[in-house]
């Protein structure tokens, strides 16, 4: 019989919750078996447990990750606060963690979860979905087939709602890291500027972050990485500036021969512009939809596996477990796009480029 993992479920009502559906999605994979619950608020436990069929409940998570015998632990909550401990605690058991993003908070951090996974082989993925979209070979492909000609920047935005700047970087702006990762590659260096209202952000205007995201600052960010090949990458946000459906927020790779535009999801829009000017109007050229199948082509690809959230990657942890490999989205992936995030307020803190990977691994802003 093919093995069948033990699944618990970690989550903190009032602080993060269940994330984006992290506690349910296993319910898709029969080779998988919620056994356990913990979450430290009890009202939301005895939710949580009803939810999930369990009968196993536990209000420390460290106590089921001890007791449960468990093969994999996802760590639900929204809130980032907890994350590194949670995860730390799994790992050092060589449980597997399926955890919503970010990963955790600071680079200091991150290594210490790197150097333990290492160690124990225990493997970490983070819940970014779009990572794991069949999109992600749409647009490689319009790279790579010379359609956008020589690729000379990616642009990527936030929401930039009530949380643009700062909090925005974080929580939304880790989806759109990932995938200038993933197009771009790994920068060399990064030059920013953090800005309260237009001004420079100084060490007054810290404060502890939402969603424990930590010392945070700036309602504005600007943001550019350099590449090896002359490119560069930028990262934008300012607070209120996005509509009520923002559709900045995404990431735009602009070429000499044309654009191409991917938004965040399990299959999301792919969008493509045949101009060297990028510009419609001067040029008369029309953006063009974009399926797995090609420009213009009906998206052949329909169900729930592309439409839940988490299936594709779940289904690729799984694996990767069985395979004994790293999972696509994995935990040196969620150290790099920490790194990002980090060395905007870096670069900040500093007033210059500074180089990547960061010397400095503490979080920047306590050191203003």
């Amino acid at each position: 019989m093919a093995k069948k993992f033990r699944i618990g479920v970690i989550g903190s009502t009032g602080r993060g919750n269940y994330g984006h559906g992290l506690d349910t999605a296993w319910f898709d994979f029969p080779n998988t078996e919620i056994v356990a619950v913990a979450d430290d608020n009890k009202e939301g436990l005895a939710k949580a447990a009803a939810l999930l069929k369990v009968d196993r409940t536990f209000t420390d998570y460290r106590d089921m990750l001890g007791k449960a015998k468990l093969d994999i632990v996802a760590i639900c909550p929204r809130w980032v606060d907890q994350h590194y401990d949670m995860a730390l605690a799994a790992v050092k058991r060589g449980i597997h963690a399926y955890m919503e993003k970010p990963l955790c908070r600071t680079l200091e951090e991150a290594d210490e979860l790197v150097r333990v996974c290492e160690q124990t082989h225990a493997k970490i993925a983070v819940a970014l979905p779009t990572h794991y979209s069949p999109q992600i070979s749409t647009v490689k492909n319009l790279i790579q087939s010379g359609k956008l000609g020589r690729i000379l920047e990616y642009r990527a935005r936030g929401k930039e709602d009530r949380r643009g700047g700062g909090e925005d970087l974080w929580v939304l702006g880790t989806h759109v890291i990932d995938l200038l990762l993933t197009f771009g590659g790994q920068p060399k260096w990064c030059f920013a500027h953090v800005t309260q209202d237009g001004r420079p952000v100084t060490k007054a205007d810290v404060y502890d972050g939402a969603e424990g995201i930590g010392p945070l600052a700036g309602n504005g960010i600007s943001a550019t990485y350099g590449l090896v090949s002359g490119a560069t990458m930028t990262f934008h946000s300012y607070g209120h500036a996005g509509s009520r459906k923002p559709q900045r927020y995404g990431v735009k790779i602009y070429g000499s021969a044309g654009v191409a535009g991917i938004v965040e999801g399990t299959l999301p829009p792919v969008t493509y512009l045949p101009d060297p000017s990028w510009s419609p109007g001067r040029s008369g050229q029309q953006w063009q939809k974009v399926s797995t199948a090609g420009i213009d082509k009906p998206e052949p690809l329909s169900g729930k596996k592309f439409e839940a959230r988490h299936m594709l990657a779940i289904e690729d942890f799984l694996a990767a477990i069985e395979d004994n490999r790293e999972p696509k989205c994995n935990i040196y992936r969620g150290r790099a796009i920490t790194e990002m995030i980090a060395a905007i307020f870096e670069s900040h803190r500093q007033g210059r480029p500074v180089p990547l990977p960061l010397e400095n691994r503490r979080n920047p802003l306590t050191l203003l």
